[in-house]
């Protein structure tokens, strides 16, 4: 199980949630993220808090989604990381942001 530190308690709720609407809220922190680069305490708070939806999501995806999703969502993760460590994927935020919109979009339909 995942240790929660900024999302106590959200486990049951967030398990009762579709992949898509788990994404778009991924998306929220990962946009903050980025809008937060030079203000470390802000970055950090975001950063960690995507972390958390990133392992909470991959944890119940593992339960209840097909390999691929797992795949993608671990994917995400990994070029979310990537990009706030050196960045080795060369990856535009602009596109990353992109991705998360998407699903954002579908909720919000």
């Amino acid at each position: 199980m995942v240790q929660l530190v900024q999302h106590k308690g959200m486990e049951e709720s967030w398990k009762s949630h579709s992949l898509v609407w788990q994404l778009a809220n991924i998306g929220s922190e990962v946009s903050r993220s980025i809008r937060n680069i030079g203000k470390p305490a802000r970055f950090q708070g975001a950063y960690e808090r995507a972390l958390e939806l990133f392992d909470i999501t991959i944890e119940y995806a593992v339960e209840s989604e097909t390999p691929a999703r797992v795949r993608e969502v671990c994917r995400a993760r990994e070029e979310f990381c990537d990009f706030f460590n050196g960045n080795s994927f060369k990856t535009d935020p602009v596109r990353m942001q992109q991705y998360y919109d998407q699903f954002a979009a579908i909720v919000n339909s």
